[in-house]
């Protein structure tokens, strides 16, 4: 975590002190009440807009001397911005103060068994770069120093501003070479993949904090911090990718589970096992973009149709509304198996694939639902669309640092 430094310095390169100040650091172990009634500013401007001086004290509980004061450090920070004057029937203008878009940034890594993306991300949330690099299956001799070089690419292109990055953010699936013969891999390539500790490969790429995610909690980070998650406190999130995967929302916090694993709905198995008969298959085999691939594959098509709109026009249609009953059949047993543990309030379902496949199985699943016993349970938890797309494991990844640095409540993982 970072420590935190009282003092605000220029960036070293500007001997003259006309450029960008270096952040002034707000780490995340005690730091006084000072730092923590910043970082509550910052917050409700955050999930709020731009608020006058005195609509903050009224939002934070802080008195009008208390915000005059945190505000007038955190505009020397350069971490704010004063928009138009409002006037009103009495007295002075009042003054929005918003997030200033250019105060802080971090950069998120998806590491991915199809691409990885990099974003740059501003201090408001919003993606300024994006870099995509798409392959069948990452080659790690050629995939890490490809990481390296679109690093520092990002780092260069923000000049004077590189000195405003407050960490990177890695998100990838705890074993990248998980299932790898439905990927067709050998045991020599799975096993490389999961001996390797990407965290450290990247730290060793840069002297920023690095910090890691599995994939679909960092996208779940994304949903609970810019998406559906400020109108829903509890929710399961489901990713649809390759591979289907989830997280764990309770209580406005990500539950991380004892291995950090928490929300692992690829191994859900679909069935009841039987001694002396074969394991029943499990929810990846049935509920992934994998199984959509290779059924175009299968019919001479383009298996990656399946990331996209095509997947939804002919001659992939007849395939994708095959895929999508299999599909929605799956993930509702998920979800009533996930409801008899959790009484969920509702499910977040997003992914990789196209806006009109998700809404198409979204819809597929409400289906299926209707068709469980329901008895002892309270009624099935709606089901939202999430807001953020293929985006949302990359922006989870980046969207680490910054709430480290900046929010209130530092610990977003809640530990089991």
């Amino acid at each position: 975590m970072l420590e935190t430094d009282a003092s605000s310095t220029t960036d070293p390169g500007d001997s003259a002190g006309t450029g960008p100040a270096r952040l002034r650091q707000r780490g995340s172990n005690h730091t006084g009440m000072r730092q923590f009634n910043e970082r509550v500013v910052l917050q409700a401007l955050r999930t709020h807009g731009s608020l006058a001086k005195a609509e903050i004290a009224r939002v934070t509980g802080l008195t009008a001397q208390t915000i005059g004061l945190i505000t007038a450090r955190l505009d020397e920070d350069h971490l704010l911005c004063r928009e138009a004057p409002v006037r009103g029937r009495v007295g002075q203008p009042s003054v929005p103060l918003g997030l200033n878009p250019d105060g802080a940034f971090a950069i998120g890594i998806k590491i991915g068994r199809r691409s990885t993306d990099w974003l740059l991300v501003d201090f408001t949330g919003q993606v300024r770069e994006r870099i995509v690099l798409d392959y069948a299956f990452p080659d790690i001799d050629v995939l890490l120093p490809a990481i390296r070089q679109h690093l520092n690419q990002l780092l260069d292109g923000l000049g004077p501003l590189r000195s405003r990055v407050v960490g990177v953010g890695v998100a990838a699936p705890f074993q990248l070479g998980g299932w790898h013969r439905m990927l067709g891999l050998t045991d020599a390539q799975s096993e490389a993949w999961n001996r390797i500790d990407l965290a450290e490969q990247v730290q060793q790429m840069t002297e920023l904090p690095v910090s890691f995610a599995k994939d679909t909690s960092a996208a779940c980070v994304a949903e609970l911090l810019h998406g559906r998650g400020h109108d829903i406190p509890s929710f399961l999130y489901l990713f649809l990718d390759t591979f289907i995967g989830g997280g764990l929302v309770i209580n406005s916090h990500l539950h991380r589970g004892l291995h950090g694993n928490a929300g692992a709905v690829a191994s859900l198995p679909l069935g009841v096992a039987q001694q002396g008969a074969a394991a029943p298959a499990q929810l990846i085999s049935q509920a992934s973009l994998w199984d959509l691939e290779q059924r175009f594959q299968e019919h001479g098509l383009a298996p990656m149709a399946a990331y996209d709109e095509r997947a939804l026009q002919e001659p992939w249609a007849s395939h994708s509304r095959e895929w999508i009953a299999s599909a929605a059949a799956a993930l509702a047993h998920c979800i009533v198996s996930a409801t008899a543990f959790l009484d969920l309030e509702a499910v977040v379902l997003d992914g990789a694939a196209d806006p009109g496949m998700l809404q198409a199985l979204a819809e597929g699943v409400q289906t299926s639902l209707r068709a469980y016993n329901w008895e002892g349970l309270q009624t099935p938890p709606r089901l939202e669309l999430g807001s953020i797309g293929s985006d949302a494991r990359a922006l989870g990844g980046a969207l680490l640092p910054l709430h480290a640095c900046f929010a209130p409540d530092t610990e977003l993982f809640l530990k089991a």
